[in-house]
């Protein structure tokens, strides 16, 4: 198989097609892709569509525009403008990498793959995509998109994850020397839009002569993967608590663990038997109502508890919050869920109508 001739056409075809994204350049730009801009965009994405990507990385880029003035940001507004993303320790992890670049480079990313690597929270993937798309490094980039165009361009059947260093193998072949930053982004784009996960365009794709999988048959059957296990149930408690004047109880999770760092509505340890853990000693009350959420490797199932209390009461953890300085949307998605479930319920626990 040519793989220069392979690279060529797929580089042909980014040309015309390239998806207009605001972290990119344009291909074939003398303009340099801003390794900033791109760091940022690929913490985001990770396990993110780029649709859901787009408004958060136009907040964050344009509240804090440099990697100096995120390294200097207060930490609860990071926490906040990320609410709702999900997996939350790419945020902490955003600013501890923005302050070790700030403090160990002098505000400039490193510029190769290797020295990338050493980052905090920067894994092989995003090390590879800054190196080639920012500073033209030869350096092969792999995520799902990739990984399922070279399974399928070069045939191979052997199920996902075990397969990962073969596909590497194919697409460090397949990076071109030059413009290796246009070629990874033109590998992301054919399996964004037209080798997709189901129902691939084949015959619209600008390497379908090439592909091994189309010609055996197989293309929508790549990549196999391994079976996945079932994932466990947990179960917890949330609790509302307002006061008269409107004001809502709130606490910080701890900085390590699942949502670390995050604006939290109080609630009980997550787990097979989860003992109740009231925030604040008052009349608690039970609406029957159940918070449901799926995070990576369990399923959330967390009883509404709810709470009309005193104007002077004290919260053993957390603190009351006055209605003007809330906003649901700093919370994340699991928290906005209970907060948003609670809006139908009356001070003693019984559901409004409607």
């Amino acid at each position: 198989m040519r793989e220069d001739l392979i690279g060529a056409e797929i580089l042909d075809w980014y040309d015309a097609h390239a998806r207009q994204l605001p972290w990119r350049v344009p291909p074939g730009s003398a303009e340099r892709a801003d390794p900033y801009r791109v760091w940022m965009s690929e913490i985001m994405l990770q396990q993110t569509t780029v649709a859901a990507v787009k408004a958060y990385f136009e907040r964050f880029t344009t509240r804090w525009p440099t990697v100096g003035d995120l390294a200097a940001a207060d930490d609860a507004a990071v926490m906040g403008e990320w609410a709702g993303l999900g997996y939350y320790a790419r945020a902490r992890n955003l600013l501890k990498c923005a302050r070790v670049v700030v403090a160990d480079h002098g505000g400039t990313f490193p510029r190769t793959e290797a020295e990338l690597l050493t980052l905090p929270g920067i894994g092989p993937y995003t090390a590879a995509a800054i190196a080639s798309i920012a500073f033209d490094e030869p350096a092969p980039v792999m995520d799902g998109n990739i990984e399922r165009v070279m399974a399928r361009l070069f045939a191979v059947e052997a199920p996902l994850p075990g397969s990962k260093p073969v596909l590497k193998d194919h697409a460090t072949r397949l990076t071109p020397q030059s413009r290796p930053g246009d070629h990874a982004q033109a590998l992301m784009d054919l399996g964004a839009t037209i080798c997709t996960p189901k129902s691939p365009a084949c015959g619209i794709c600008p390497v379908i002569e090439h592909c091994a999988a189309r010609a055996a048959g197989i293309a929508a059957e790549l990549p196999r993967k391994s079976p996945k296990k079932a994932k466990p149930v947990r179960f917890g408690y949330a609790y509302i608590a307002r006061k008269p004047d409107g004001a809502i109880l709130l606490e910080t999770r701890p900085d390590r663990g699942l949502l670390g760092g995050m604006l939290a509505i109080p609630t009980s340890d997550w787990s097979d038997a989860p003992a109740e853990d009231p925030p604040v000693d008052t009349q608690w009350h039970d609406p029957d109502l159940e918070v449901r959420h799926t995070f990576t490797h369990f399923h959330l199932r967390m009883a509404l508890r709810v709470a009309s209390v005193a104007q002077d009461a004290t919260p053993t953890r957390g603190a009351f919050v006055p209605l003007a300085q809330f906003s649901p949307k700093t919370l994340p998605t699991v928290f906005r869920k209970a907060f948003d479930l609670s809006r139908g319920v009356s001070v003693d626990g019984a559901r409004r109508n409607g």
